[in-house]
C-alpha cells in the first residue's frame, strides 16, 4: 500500500497546473486577440441623403481567431455584424455614413468575448443649395466644395425657347438659343404683316390713299385692292357749329341744319361733353377734379432747388421726405398708393431727388452722389464724393442738380459740378465767371473719367445726353453749346462746339438755363434749335413783350415748346404779377412759331409747377392761377394744336410742392390742412404718356416752385 505525502502531491499539482498555462513567458500564446488601427474616420462632407464607405482595420494581436461584432447607431453602420480576425492577421470593417443636413458624430463599437474596443466616427450632411441656370442653355449643379452652384453650357441641340417671338423650334448652341425665323404672312394684300420680337406676329391694315372728296373712303379688297367707297353718312367733312353742320350724305358733303343734341365738344376729366341744344353748343359745369386716391406722404417733401420732388418708374413713385422726428429717407409708393418701402438715409440728412432709372435712384447729398435701389428696402448702393473731382478746391464746396447729371444707356452718371469759390464770380473766377468740373460715374460710382470744362461754370450750365450717348453741355445763356468727348490723352474731357449763337449772330444769352435733346435735335436757353449732327441752326425770335421762362422746354418730333410772360412794356421787369403766361410751340427747323395759346387769362397771377408732355403733342400744365381780384386755385390744363383742352381746378386750396405726369394720371405733392400728401388725377386720357420728348433719365420733369 503506497502511501502518498501531502507534500508531493503538492509537487504533483503544481506541476500540472505550469504544463496547462497558455500565457506564461517563454511558452508562447494561442488566445484569440484584436485591435482597431485607426481610432477615428473622419467622413469629410457628404451631399445630404448620400451614403459614403469608410474601412477599419482590424489587427489580430493573438495566435487564435477572434470573433469581433461590430456594431454603430445611425446615421452610421457596418456589415456584416461580425467579422473572424486571424491570429497575427488583419480584417477590414466596411463602415456607411448616410449623411442628413449638419455635423454628425457616432461610435463603432467592438467586441470579443470580454474585451471591447471603440472608434469615433465623425461626419458633415451638406444640403445643397437650388441651382438655378442664368439662361436658357445653361446648366446649373451644386459642386461640394466649395458649396457654390456650378454652371456649364447645354449641349448642342438641346431644345429651348428662343428669347426673340420671331423665332421657333429654338435649339442649344454653344449656350445660345437659335432658333428658326418665323413666318408670319397671313397671304391677305390688304395687311401689312410683321414680326415684333416681344409680340410676334402682328399685322396692321394697308392704308389705301384718301381720295381728295371727304365724303369718300379709301378701303382695301381682298381681292381687288385698294379702291373708294362712300363714308359713313353724316360723317363731318365741313365746319360745323350747333347752327349748320357740313355732313356728308349719299356720298357728297351737305350743309345741313345742325340736329339737336349734335356732340359739339368732347369731355373732359372735370366736365362732360357738349351737346348742341337750340343753336348754342351747351356743356355741364366744370366740377372740381377729385383725386383718386390721397395718401400720406409720411413727412415734408424735399423741394429744394436744383432738385426734383417726385420721380417714376416702371410704376412706382419715388419721393425724398423728411420728418421732424424721423430725420430724412427715400420713401416709394405704387401707382395706386401703397407704399412700398421706406428707406432712411444713411447719415439722417437732407437728400434731393435727381433722376431715376433701372439701376436706381439717383440723389444728391452735401458733397456728393449717391444711388438707392429700386427695390425694397431701398438700400444705398453707392456714395460718390464729388470734391475729390476737384484737385486743388479742397476749400469749395462740390454743387450739382436736375438739368446737370445725366444717365446713360448703360446706366453710368455724368455729373456737371460746380464749385462755390468760382459760381459766384469771386475774385478767383476766369473770364467765363465760373468753373466747372465734368465728371463721369461708373455703375458702381467709382470715378471712369473726370476734368474741367472751361466755359461752363455757374449753377445755369446744362447737361443731357444725345441718341447716341454723347454728352452734350451748355452754357447758362444757352448761347453756346458742345459735345464733350474723352481727351485723347489724359483722363479729362475735349470739348467740340457745336453751337456758337453769339458768333453766329444768334440770340444772347438772354434766356435762363434750359437744355432739351431729343430725334436729333436740341433746344437751347428757349433761344435756339440745332441740330446734333451740326448741319442746322435755328433761332427762336420772341420779340420785345415776351420773356421765355427758364424752364422747362419740351421737345418731341421736332416740335419745341417752351413758356413765356408777355409784357407790355418791353423794358419793365416782367413777373408774374405783371405778365400774362403763354404757351408757344415752335418748330425746330426755322424756329418758327407753330401756335401759341394764353396759358392764364390777362391780368391774372400764375406760377408754373409742372409742365410735361403727356401723349404725343398734348402738354399738361399743373398751375396757381389768381384771377384779378379773384382768389388763387390751382389747375390742371392740357393743350394741343393751339387749343385748350381741359382747364380743371384741383379741389381744395392744396399747396403744390411738385408734380408728375405718367400714363394718363398726375401724380402731385401737396399739402393739405398741414399734412403732406400724395394725390393721384386722371387725366382721362387713354393711350401711355409720351417720354421721348422729356425723358427722365437726363431731362427735366418740371419746375419745383412752392407756392408762397
Amino acid at each position: 500500500m503506497l502511501r502518498t505525502r501531502p507534500w508531493f502531491l503538492f509537487l504533483v499539482a503544481l506541476v500540472f497546473s505550469g504544463a496547462c498555462r497558455c500565457d506564461g513567458p517563454g511558452l508562447g500564446n494561442s488566445r484569440g486577440d484584436f485591435r482597431p488601427e485607426q481610432a477615428e474616420v473622419n467622413f469629410g462632407r457628404v451631399l445630404e441623403g448620400s451614403q459614403v464607405q469608410r474601412t477599419v482595420t482590424l489587427l489580430g494581436t493573438g495566435r487564435a481567431e477572434a470573433l469581433v461584432t461590430a456594431t454603430a447607431g445611425a446615421p452610421f453602420s457596418v456589415a456584416p455584424q461580425t467579422v473572424s480576425v486571424p491570429g497575427g492577421g488583419a480584417v477590414e470593417v466596411v463602415v456607411v455614413f448616410t449623411a442628413g443636413e449638419g455635423q454628425a458624430q457616432g461610435v463603432l463599437t467592438l467586441v470579443a468575448g470580454r474585451r471591447t474596443e471603440t472608434v469615433v466616427l465623425r461626419g458633415e450632411g451638406v444640403r445643397p443649395l437650388a441651382c438655378v441656370p442664368s439662361m436658357q442653355c445653361r446648366e446649373a449643379r451644386f459642386e461640394l466644395e466649395p458649396g457654390l452652384c456650378v454652371e456649364t453650357l447645354s449641349p448642342d441641340g438641346k431644345a429651348c425657347i428662343p428669347s426673340s417671338r420671331c423665332q421657333e423650334n429654338g435649339r442649344c448652341q454653344s449656350g445660345e438659343c437659335v432658333g428658326a425665323p418665323r413666318t408670319c404672312n397671313d397671304d391677305n394684300p390688304c395687311t401689312v404683316d410683321a414680326c415684333s420680337p416681344t409680340e410676334g406676329c402682328v399685322t396692321s391694315d394697308v392704308t389705301c390713299p384718301q381720295p381728295s372728296n371727304p365724303c369718300r373712303v379709301g378701303v382695301c379688297d381682298r381681292e381687288s385692292g385698294c379702291g373708294e367707297r362712300d363714308a359713313a353718312d353724316y360723317t363731318v367733312c365741313g365746319p360745323t357749329n350747333c347752327k349748320t353742320a357740313n355732313l356728308c350724305l349719299f356720298g357728297s358733303c351737305r350743309t345741313l341744319p345742325t340736329p339737336e343734341g349734335f356732340l359739339c365738344a368732347p369731355g373732359t376729366p372735370c366736365q362732360g361733353e357738349g351737346r348742341c341744344r337750340s343753336g348754342d353748343c351747351v356743356r355741364p359745369p366744370v366740377e372740381d377734379l377729385v383725386s383718386q386716391f390721397s395718401a400720406p406722404l409720411g413727412g415734408a417733401p424735399v423741394a429744394e432747388d436744383g432738385g426734383q420732388v417726385l420721380l417714376s418708374h416702371e410704376g412706382a413713385l419715388f419721393a425724398s421726405v423728411c420728418g421732424e422726428d424721423a430725420g430724412c429717407r427715400l420713401v416709394s409708393f405704387t401707382g395706386n398708393g401703397l407704399q412700398r418701402f421706406e428707406a432712411p438715409y444713411p447719415d439722417g440728412g437732407v437728400r434731393t431727388l435727381l433722376a431715376v432709372s433701372d439701376a436706381g435712384v439717383l440723389v444728391r447729398e452735401s458733397e456728393g452722389l449717391e444711388r438707392y435701389a429700386l427695390a425694397s428696402p431701398g438700400e444705398r448702393l453707392w456714395n460718390a464724393p464729388l470734391r475729390e473731382a476737384g484737385e486743388g478746391l479742397d476749400g469749395d464746396v462740390p454743387s450739382t442738380g436736375v438739368g446737370r447729371t445725366a444717365v446713360s444707356a448703360e446706366e453710368e452718371v455724368v455729373a456737371l459740378v460746380s464749385w462755390s469759390g468760382f459760381a459766384e464770380g469771386g475774385e478767383d473766377a476766369g473770364p467765363d465767371g465760373g468753373r466747372s468740373t465734368l465728371v463721369r460715374l461708373g455703375v458702381d460710382g467709382g470715378v471712369l473719367r473726370v476734368g474741367p470744362v472751361e466755359g461752363f461754370g455757374g449753377t445755369g450750365a446744362r447737361v443731357a445726353l444725345d441718341e447716341q450717348g454723347r454728352v452734350v453741355l451748355s452754357t447758362e445763356g444757352g448761347d453756346r453749346v458742345v459735345f464733350a468727348e474723352p481727351a485723347d490723352a489724359g483722363p479729362g474731357f475735349d470739348t467740340v462746339p457745336l453751337v456758337d449763337a453769339a458768333g453766329d449772330g444768334g440770340p444772347p444769352g438772354e434766356a435762363g438755363a434750359s437744355l432739351a435733346v431729343a430725334g436729333g435735335w436740341l433746344f437751347t436757353g428757349a433761344r435756339a434749335f440745332a441740330s446734333t449732327d451740326g448741319g442746322a441752326f435755328s433761332p427762336v425770335s420772341w420779340g420785345e413783350e415776351r420773356r421765355p421762362l427758364e424752364e422747362p422746354t419740351l421737345l418731341l418730333d421736332g416740335t419745341g415748346y417752351a413758356f413765356a410772360r408777355t409784357c407790355e412794356d418791353g423794358g419793365a421787369p416782367c413777373t408774374p404779377q405783371t405778365g400774362q403766361l403763354v404757351l408757344r410751340a415752335l418748330a425746330a427747323q426755322d424756329g418758327g412759331t407753330r401756335w401759341e395759346v394764353p396759358v392764364a387769362p390777362p391780368g391774372s397771377v400764375s406760377l408754373l409747377h409742372e409742365a410735361s408732355l403727356v401723349r404725343g403733342g398734348v402738354v399738361g400744365t399743373l398751375s396757381d392761377i389768381t384771377p384779378d381780384g379773384g382768389v388763387a386755385r390751382t389747375y390742371l390744363q392740357l393743350f394741343a394744336g393751339g387749343t385748350e383742352l381741359a382747364v380743371c381746378p384741383l379741389a381744395g386750396d392744396p399747396r403744390v410742392a411738385g408734380a408728375t405726369h405718367v400714363d394718363r394720371f398726375l401724380y402731385v405733392v401737396l399739402e393739405r390742412e398741414g399734412t403732406w400728401r400724395l394725390e393721384a388725377f386722371d387725366l382721362g386720357l387713354q393711350g401711355q404718356a409720351e417720354t421721348r420728348g422729356w425723358p427722365q433719365r437726363h431731362g427735366l420733369t418740371g419746375t419745383r416752385r412752392a407756392r408762397p
